[in-house]
């Protein structure tokens, strides 16, 4: 172990203290070694704080393999028959926040002024529309956008209108798919709407109607591996994704998202998100709401 691993180790344990009564044992080498290993194959950049966090979600995968450490564990998604095991755990350690119309603005913008735009397009490029839900996390997101589409689009039957929905966990994607959720995910939710596109499923459950899922494709993405769809895009959303990506990869992904977006698209970003030294390929119009300009 360098000097400098003692040095940066030590720090950290002084930032994060370690309960003595742990059912597992997680030093400050363990933490740094699964840090390393999410920003390399995920882009994501945990902080220094965020070890007790990262106990608590992977302590069930270790209760439940029989591990009696961090370590035994970190050598087991490392070795090939731990293979399979690596995927779970990057999963665990995504977070996922989600709920239907969050920070709804950025919907009502879609709805009022993108959509038209879009449809002034049409008459010379065709009715063809393109939405991407970039981190959609359960399908919250993506299901909000179909339902903005559905109300704003009557005639949607007649546009070729599809919706890109992708996350890393393998499991929010699954559940995205599947379309299922609590009763409760419809609060706030105007009853006009709940009524027009969910409906029950089960005793406590609620699913989005058959329009709405038919609009959607989710499907698994690295944000920071390659990109199989060619675009273009007439509207990105990337909301509360960022923030977990240091300054260098969110340069190339938004370079990567103004690649794919039409001229005049338009890209969405979370409220504690900025472009602001990062690319001058897009401008603001507003409550995070940007238009590519290059």
């Amino acid at each position: 172990m360098t000097v400098e691993t003692q040095a940066r180790n030590a720090k950290l344990a002084a930032i994060v203290p370690v309960p003595e009564d742990r059912e597992f044992s997680f030093s400050a080498d363990d933490y740094a070694f699964l840090r390393a290993m999410l920003k390399q194959r995920t882009g994501i950049e945990l902080g220094p704080t965020k070890q007790n966090m990262v106990y608590a979600r992977l302590a069930k995968r270790l209760r439940k393999l029989g591990f009696k450490s961090f370590r035994q564990y970190i050598e087991f998604i490392g070795s090939e028959e731990g293979r399979d095991e690596l995927g779970t755990t990057l999963n665990a350690l995504t977070t996922n926040l989600t709920k239907f119309f969050r920070e709804n603005h950025h919907f009502e913008h879609l709805g009022s002024t993108a959509l038209q735009e879009i449809r002034a397009r049409a008459t010379t490029q065709g009715r063809r529309l393109r939405i991407w839900s970039a981190g959609c996390s359960s399908g919250e997101e993506p299901y909000s956008i179909a339902i903005t589409l559905l109300r704003a689009m009557p005639d949607i039957k007649q546009w070729d209108a599809k919706i890109l929905a992708t996350d890393i966990d393998t499991e929010m994607v699954r559940r995205g798919a599947e379309g299922v959720y609590s009763a409760a995910a419809l609060d706030g939710i105007p009853p006009d709407i709940a009524k027009k596109y969910f409906e029950l499923y089960g005793a406590d459950k609620i699913r989005l109607c058959d329009e709405a899922r038919g609009l959607i494709s989710f499907k698994y993405l690295n944000l920071i591996g390659d990109w199989p769809m060619k675009g273009p895009f007439d509207a990105i959303f990337c909301r509360n994704v960022v923030i977990y990506f240091d300054k260098d990869t969110q340069r190339t992904l938004f370079d990567r998202y103004a690649n794919l977006l039409v001229p005049g698209g338009f890209l969405y970003i979370g409220h504690s998100e900025n472009l602001f030294g990062i690319t001058e390929r897009f401008k603001l119009l507003g409550r995070n709401i940007h238009r590519k300009i290059a």
